[in-house]
């Protein structure tokens, strides 16, 4: 029984020097796995409304409001305007406002603000430079693609005689990028 055990000791020691002695001639082959991607420019735009509230003809006063764009777009993307259609009510290029019962139209301006700085001010009544599709506001490049909110400056001049009625109007605003 002794050189049974000692058969099978040696059994197990050629079996393990046979066993190491492959795996030491194991080989090994590297290569590179590309991974690309691609970032295009892109931007999305939302609005808020201009709600000018309760207008008095008789009174004489003008009034101001604001909305507002709100654009996000791919960190440093270039060559960004923003543009406001006429609306669906303009006539010759001026912005209406069209009475919901009546055929009035109701006279507005949309302005842009003060500088292309997010959240900068609306110019004061009848002053500033319209905003339209081919007077756009241009936008600096931005440094991440968070949201920035620009000032829609409406302005609705006094002394307009209008019926009593409710009035609005849509107008598009278009981000080019």
């Amino acid at each position: 029984m002794n050189t049974t055990l000692k058969n099978i000791a040696k059994m197990t020691a050629i079996a393990t020097l046979l066993a190491s002695a492959g795996l030491s001639q194991a080989r090994a082959a590297t290569a590179n796995v590309g991974v690309s991607a691609s970032v295009a420019q892109n931007c999305t735009i939302t609005s808020t409304p201009v709600a000018f509230g309760a207008y008095d003809p008789v009174s004489g006063s003008s009034i101001t409001a604001a909305g507002t764009v709100v654009v996000a777009c791919t960190k440093a993307a270039s060559s960004l305007t923003v543009g406001l259609d006429n609306g669906a009510n303009a006539v010759t290029g001026q912005r209406n406002l069209k009475g919901s019962v009546t055929s009035d139209k109701l006279a507005y301006s949309l302005m842009q603000p003060t500088t292309t700085t997010p959240g900068a001010a609306c110019p004061a009544m009848g002053t500033g430079t319209a905003w339209t599709t081919a007077a756009p506001l241009t936008l600096t490049s931005p440094t991440s693609k968070t949201a920035r909110t620009y000032n829609v400056c409406g302005q609705l001049a006094s002394g307009q005689d209008v019926s009593v009625d409710s009035y609005s109007d849509t107008v598009i605003a278009t981000i080019n990028f």
